[in-house]
């Protein structure tokens, strides 16, 4: 399968801020109303989460991790936006966040990142309305050399996909590779859960 290096920007400009949904209109607008109104009220407010950075490598997996594995819990996630700067809304087991990211600068790991914690039946609504693909996905924390690894393994479209990340504190920060680590694919578009809910692993042969 040929792949554009820059589909995550140019495909994903395509995409409007206001999904469009099959239900009556004003149930739907009333949704957006209620959505963009705990935004504004939630970023108007909160004191508590301020802008963060995010370096983070994505690999494949091979081999057993689940038995290494301190942690674990379930996470279903969609997309408000997808035009260059990304808005997801994500529940872990029942605790509901959303959060902003920009793009990642040409041949940079760093990017900005705003985090948010909501209503669960907020994020609920919020899912109701994006219009690809809602992600599935089982989180395992795995403690390797000092740093822990966030290993996902996905389910429904995404099904036999296994990607394993590490949060880093600079972009040139030395880490031990586990065993069941498998090749390096950060960078590689394919791999970023806003491009699966447009184009999930089941469809890439």
């Amino acid at each position: 399968m040929k792949i554009n290096k820059n589909l995550h920007y140019e495909t994903f400009g395509n995409y409007t801020e206001f999904p469009t949904v099959s239900r009556e209109p004003s149930s739907f607008f009333q949704a957006q109303f209620h959505l963009f109104a705990t935004i504004i009220i939630t970023f108007g407010k909160s004191k508590l989460h301020k802008m963060a950075y995010e370096i983070e490598r994505k690999f494949l997996v091979n081999g057993d991790y689940k038995t290494h594995a301190f942690k674990n819990y379930q996470i279903k996630q969609g997309y408000l936006s997808l035009s260059g700067t990304v808005v997801r809304v994500r529940i872990k087991d029942n605790q509901a966040f959303i959060t902003i990211k920009n793009a990642p600068k040409e041949g940079l790991l760093i990017r900005s990142e705003w985090e948010y914690e909501i209503p669960l039946s907020d994020a609920e609504e919020m899912l109701s309305i994006c219009t690809n693909s809602i992600i599935h996905k089982t989180r395992y924390l795995v403690e390797f050399g000092g740093h822990v690894f966030e290993v996902d393994e996905f389910y429904g479209a995404n099904e036999g996909l296994v990607i394993a990340e590490i949060e880093l504190e600079r972009e040139d920060e030395p880490f031990e590779r586990p065993e069941w680590l498998g090749e390096e694919v950060t960078g590689d578009v394919r791999y970023y859960n806003s491009y699966l809910s447009i184009q999930p692993y089941s469809e890439w042969k």
